[in-house]
């Protein structure tokens, strides 16, 4: 993967620029650009809609699979960023602020519980209250 000194801020401020030469303002409201963002994901989706586990990672793979998937992501980032600017949100400031809040509630090592059992981690015992 070459090397890029391309910022959030760049690609955010880019997607303004885009989105401003074009007159498409009148468009990008928030509901839209929303609703473009799911429609977005669900093509990322669509492309490893019928592989299993272990055959989704390995037709990621393959060049010419990676080419699709990155075509279908910048789509979906672009879209985002997009409705991060509609609403007036430092999308840079907005994905260090949630992995700050994540840091908190998923400590490295420790597997939320509700994932546990769907990757055959046992679930640990449940105490009984009146044990206490």
């Amino acid at each position: 993967m070459p090397e890029q000194t391309t910022t959030l801020h760049d690609l955010q401020a880019a997607v303004a620029r885009f989105v401003s030469e074009r007159d498409w303002d009148v468009y990008h409201t928030p509901k839209s650009l929303s609703m473009s963002v799911a429609i977005e994901a669900a093509e990322i989706m669509e492309l490893f809609q019928w592989h299993g586990n272990e055959a989704s990672r390995a037709v990621a793979a393959d060049p010419a699979w990676q080419a699709e998937l990155a075509g279908e992501l910048a789509d979906v980032l672009i879209y985002a960023l997009a409705l991060a600017n509609v609403s007036e949100i430092d999308a840079g400031e907005a994905v260090l602020t949630k992995l700050a809040r994540n840091q908190q509630r998923f400590p490295p090592g420790q597997l939320p519980s509700r994932h546990r059992a769907l990757d055959g981690v046992p679930q640990p015992a449940k105490k009984d209250p009146s044990d206490e």
